[in-house]
Parts: C-alpha cells; sequence; structure tokens
C-alpha cells in the first residue's frame, strides 16, 4: 500500500488531466470531422476566416472543396469550413437563448 500510495497522486492529477483536457478535445475532433464529411454540394458555409459562400464542388481525393462566392470560385481545404449556415437559420430564438 506505501509504494502505491505514492503514486495515488499522480495517477489522481492524470485522471483530471484527461477528464478535463484530453476527452473534450478528442470529441470536439471527431465532430469537426463529422461535420466535414457531411458536406454536400449547394451548402451555405462560412470558412473559418469568416468568408460566406456557396459549396459548388466536394473533391474527396485531396479533401478539398470548392466554394462559390461573390467574387468567384475559391479552393478551400474541407478543415477551413467553420459552420453550415443553413442548419443555423433553422434554429428558434428560444434555443439561441440557452
Amino acid at each position: 500500500m506505501g509504494e502505491i500510495g505514492q503514486f495515488l497522486p499522480f495517477i489522481a492529477m492524470f485522471a483530471v488531466v484527461y477528464f478535463f483536457m484530453i476527452a473534450p478535445q478528442m470529441k470536439r475532433a471527431k465532430l469537426e470531422k463529422k461535420f466535414a464529411s457531411e458536406l454536400k454540394r449547394g451548402d451555405k458555409v462560412i470558412t473559418k476566416s469568416g468568408l460566406h459562400g456557396k459549396i459548388a464542388d466536394l473533391n474527396d481525393k485531396d479533401n478539398s472543396c470548392v466554394i462559390e462566392t461573390m467574387a468567384g470560385k475559391l479552393k478551400f481545404d474541407r478543415t477551413a469550413i467553420s459552420m453550415e449556415l443553413s442548419k443555423n437559420l433553422n434554429v428558434s430564438p428560444t434555443e439561441v437563448k440557452k
């Protein structure tokens, strides 16, 4: 019990770090990957840099997409897309307050 008792604080610290830092980050990465894979042509999106546009083409080979904007067509990596507008427009005002 004496030797295990010495390592108990380290084990507890690792558990706290895992549940408060590592697990949420893994969950967030999994959700982002799912979001990027569910994108389809015609979706209105915003990139992480703030560019608004509509997805004109998706390329699975290099994980990129072409976004059509008022200025023309631009090629982006799918990970650069922040959110889809069409899903967020259907949110009721009561859900936003939460």
